[in-house]
C-alpha cells in the first residue's frame, strides 16, 4: 500500500492484524520484507497489529535520489503513524531504523508508547563513518564491485562467527547478498544519513520508555555502543543477544522475538532487562 505525505513523498507500507500497533523500521539498504519471515508472524501471533514500511530510498517508496536527512526520515515515520491512526505506537528499529526511532522519540514523543532499539548506538565510530561514506562514493561514481566479493564483504560485516563458520549457512547468505539488487542513489543517501554524529548528549532528553538490544558479535554497532546509548537515555533498559552479528534479528530470531514480545507486552512502564 502507498501513502503520500504532505510533502509529496510516497511511502510504501503494510499494515496487518489487530491489537496494539507496532511499527518495524529497517536498516540501511533493507526492504521492509526482511521482517516478514520471522518478526511479523511472531508479533501477530502475540496479538499485535504489525506495520512495516520501506524507508525513503527503498522502492516502491520514493527513491530519494535528490538526497534527504535524518529529519526527513523521522517526518516520514511520524506521517505514517498519524495517517494509520496508530498513536500511541510501539516502534522497533534496527541499525539505521533505530537511529530514526531515537530521533523520533526525541522530536515527537507524543506519538509513541515505547521504543526498542536494536543494533543501535548514539554515535558512529570513525571506521563506520569512513565505511558508509566510502560505499556512498562507490555508488556515486558508478563503481560496481564483483558480486561475489561484495557478498563476502557484507557477510563478514553483518554476520556472527558461528554463521560464518558454517559453510552451508554462509553459502545461503552469500547467495542472498549476491542476489540483492544493486544499490542506487536512494541507498547512497541512506548511507550518508546512517553515519551518526555524537547524539548521546541530546538523547538524555528522551522521555519515551526505551529498550536497547545489542548483538554479541556486532561489528557495526558493538554492545559497548548499545550500552553507552542505553546509559544516555533516562530509564532505558538493555540486553545483549548472544552468538550473532549485526543481522541478529535474522541470525537468532527466536531469541530476538522473545525479547521483543516480552518488552512490548509488558507495556511502557514496566522495567525489563538491566536498567542502566
Amino acid at each position: 500500500m502507498l501513502m503520500t505525505t504532505e510533502n509529496g513523498i510516497r511511502l510504501s507500507y503494510n499494515d496487518c492484524g489487530d491489537g496494539p500497533p507496532v511499527l518495524l523500521l529497517t536498516g540501511t539498504g533493507a526492504p521492509s520484507s526482511v521482517w516478514d519471515l520471522h518478526q511479523v508472524p511472531a508479533l501477530r501471533s502475540a496479538g499485535f497489529r504489525v506495520i512495516t514500511m520501506d524507508n525513503r530510498g527503498i522502492p516502491p517508496s520514493d527513491d530519494g535520489a535528490g538526497g534527504f536527512t535524518i529529519a526527513d526520515l523521522v517526518d516520514d515515520v511520524a506521517s505514517l503513524i498519524e495517517y494509520l491512526d496508530a498513536v500511541p505506537c510501539r516502534v522497533v528499529g534496527t541499525s539505521m531504523g533505530s537511529y530514526i526511532a531515537q530521533e523520533l522519540a526525541l522530536a515527537q514523543p507524543e506519538l509513541l508508547d515505547s521504543v526498542v532499539l536494536m543494533a543501535a548506538c548514539g554515535k558512529s565510530s570513525v571506521v563506520q563513518r569512513e565505511l558508509a561514506e566510502g560505499e556512498a562514493q562507490l555508488i556515486e561514481q558508478g563503481i560496481e564491485l564483483p558480486p561475489g566479493f561484495l557478498a563476502a564483504v557484507r557477510a563478514m560485516h553483518n554476520l556472527g562467527p558461528a554463521t560464518l563458520a558454517d559453510d552451508d549457512a554462509a553459502a545461503d547468505w552469500l547467495d542472498l547478498f549476491a542476489a540483492s539488487s544493486a544499490w542506487g542513489p536512494g541507498v547512497r543517501a541512506q548511507l550518508l544519513v546512517s553515519a551518526l554524529p555524537d547524539r548521546l548528549g541530546a538523547y538524555q532528553a528522551i522521555k519515551v520508555p526505551c529498550h536497547v538490544i545489542s548483538f554479541e558479535h556486532d561489528l557495526v554497532a558493538p554492545p559497548a555502543g548499545g550500552l553507552e546509548l542505553a546509559s544516555a537515555i533516562p530509564g532505558a533498559t538493555y540486553r545483549t543477544i548472544p552468538e550473532c552479528g549485526h543481522f541478529g534479528y535474522l541470525e537468532n530470531p527466536e531469541a530476538v522475538n522473545r525479547e521483543l514480545i516480552r518488552f512490548l507486552r509488558a507495556g511502557s512502564r514496566e522495567t525489563l532487562g538491566e536498567t542502566v
